[in-house]
């Protein structure tokens, strides 16, 4: 079955960086475009950045671009969000996703909370 476990998660103070991982199992890693998910207190879910089969193509949130950078390793099936300058409004639960067989599928989700 999918399994999509998240980890890098942690306390950081605004300015510093994080890296999230995602690991994936359970499906042909490399046939699926990987979204990063986050949900912050309060509010909808918000699609942080995506990433195509390949990796050649990349989509990013406004609100993250040129300080986020996702990438994959299909040889490794593993995912990852580079988060860099971090923002207080950055904290939220961070979630790994694919779309197949018209069904999402969710990691568990690491916690990323940014001090003033």
């Amino acid at each position: 079955q999918v399994q999509l476990v998240e980890s890098g998660g942690g306390l950081v103070k605004a300015g510093g960086s994080l890296r999230l991982s995602c690991a994936a199992s359970g499906f042909i890693f490399g046939d699926y475009a990987m979204t990063w998910y986050r949900r912050a207190p309060g509010k909808e879910r918000e699609l942080v950045a995506s990433i195509s089969t390949t990796g050649e193509n990349t989509h990013y949130a406004d609100s993250v671009k040129g300080r986020f950078t996702i990438a994959r390793d299909n040889a490794r099936n593993t995912m990852s969000l580079q988060m860099n300058y971090l923002k207080p409004e950055d904290t939220a639960v961070y979630y790994c996703n694919i779309w197949r067989s018209n069904t999402d599928y969710w990691g568990q989700g690491t916690q990323v909370t940014v001090s003033s």
